[in-house]
């Protein structure tokens, strides 16, 4: 199947994540190449507490890097094009603090992290990758010092809250567990509901794909539940308030969400036309919101 729903799932799940401690940029060009950086982060500060909640991925956020998540376990061509990648953003700085006649560290220059679902160890042995040691957790291996490169083995993580917001990236049982714990959190936790809503929206994606592995099929049926949840909770407050508010919300919520992972952003445009599609049910909604392209949903629900 497509990599595209995961690619922009992890997208948009790490800026949300991450939007909270610093400047996050996705889809980020190389200069004179036709790739592009799945996620560039600068922290604002080292440390905050922000940076604590999210365990492990905050503390990797804590200097400038560069994230390059994988659904698929990465192969040795991904990672020397993540490679490339870091070099091309190293030489960029570097000439840059040439032309201002200025000095740039190492601690300055990114970090290249690598988040595969799993890794072998041929594939580690062969990009000697090692063990980060007592200072970071299993699962995590250094390339050389001056590589400024690391690789997540996110299959070996241990099962903790400081290593949750990386399993969710994870996929198979990994995943799914991650999820238990997210759904786990209490009810004011101030990252729960916004990942819950991600993953939903991912799951309706996923139900339009074509080809599924076993798998995305087990995470569609773990995530149906979840969709179908939010949808009854929102039910009931507006039966509960005694009107339909409570329900438009929610639903509003998921309309919103699909737009934003399907084209990245709502402008001004696509918000035009939320009202209009919430005219109509969400068994209505949810595959228009998934077939019909940009120009389409245009054309038929703005006024």
């Amino acid at each position: 199947m497509t990599k595209f729903p995961y690619d922009q799932f992890s997208k948009e799940y790490l800026s949300e994540l991450l939007s909270r401690l610093g400047e996050v940029k996705t889809d980020e060009k190389v200069r004179g190449q036709r790739r592009e950086i799945d996620v560039l982060f600068t922290p604002k500060s080292q440390s905050s507490a922000a940076a604590q909640l999210l365990g492990l991925l905050g503390k990797i956020a804590s200097t400038p890097c560069i994230l390059e998540p994988f659904r698929m376990a990465a192969r040795p061509p991904e990672i020397r094009s993540c490679l490339s990648k870091l070099f091309d953003v190293i030489a960029k700085l570097e000439n840059q603090a040439e032309r201002e006649n200025t000095r740039i560290s190492e601690e300055d220059l990114p970090m290249l992290w690598i988040f595969s679902p799993t890794a072998s160890t041929t594939l580690l042995n062969g990009f000697g990758a090692i063990p980060a040691g007592e200072n970071w957790l299993p699962g995590v291996y250094f390339l050389g010092n001056y590589l400024k490169a690391a690789i997540v083995a996110i299959h070996q993580l241990p099962r903790t809250s400081e290593t949750l917001w990386l399993r969710l990236l994870g996929k198979g049982r990994v995943q799914e567990q991650a999820i238990d714990e997210l759904e786990a959190l209490p009810a004011n936790d101030p990252l729960r509901d916004a990942v819950l809503e991600l993953l939903r929206s991912l799951r309706a994606i996923l139900e339009t794909s074509q080809d599924l592995e076993q798998e995305d099929r087990n995470l569609i049926m773990r995530l149906s539940a979840m969709y179908e949840e939010r949808l009854a909770e929102a039910t009931q407050e507006g039966q509960r308030q005694g009107q339909r508010q409570g329900q438009r919300q929610g639903q509003r919520q998921v309309v919103e969400n699909l737009l934003k992972v399907r084209f990245g952003e709502v402008d001004e445009q696509l918000a035009a036309i939320i009202n209009p599609l919430l005219q109509l049910p969400p068994e209505e909604f949810t595959p228009l919101l998934l077939q019909l392209s940009r120009e389409e949903l245009l054309a038929r629900f703005s006024g």
